[in-house]
């Protein structure tokens, strides 16, 4: 889904990312500004390492900023109740089976921005995103990971 240059985010997520791009502008750039102050009044600014660390910082953030209002600009939001639960798409929950191992999996699948595989998060770009997309309950998918291909049989969409 990221096709015509948009980023596809949840409501949630697209507060969060305003949220944090007002942080960042304002307590975020005031930290940085009094780093940069104590470090001029140290005296010579050529040979001045915490100036030029905070400088450093300084760009780092804003790069940062930067990047966050091009994603905000860019955001679509997307809401799971435009979707059937007959097959599987964004914001699709599905549990599927490891035909190899019988481990079973539960993941929740969201756009690339934010897609965090520590909360079972995987983004729809990713191999096993890709594979489930537009499949159903029953259907079995063959996946090339890391560790070489697997299959998997889709138990569940919610």
């Amino acid at each position: 889904m990221q096709d015509s240059g948009f980023v596809y985010l949840t409501q949630e997520r697209l507060v969060e990312l305003e949220k944090e791009v007002k942080e960042l502008k304002t307590a975020g750039r005031k930290v940085i500004a009094q780093k940069i102050a104590e470090a001029r009044s140290h005296g010579d600014l050529s040979e001045n390492a915490e100036y030029d660390a905070a400088k450093e910082e300084q760009g780092l953030m804003e790069l940062k900023i930067r990047k966050l209002e091009t994603t905000l600009a860019r955001a679509r939001i997307i809401d799971s109740s435009q979707f059937t639960g007959s097959e599987v798409h964004i914001l699709s929950k599905v549990r599927i089976k490891n035909l190899k191992t019988d481990k079973l999996f539960e993941y929740f699948l969201v756009s690339p921005e934010e897609a965090d595989f520590k909360i079972a998060k995987i983004s729809i770009t990713s191999p096993i995103g890709k594979s489930l997309l537009g499949k159903k309950v029953g259907d079995k998918v063959q996946v090339q990971v890391p560790a070489g291909l697997q299959e998997f049989e889709i138990l569940e969409i919610q």
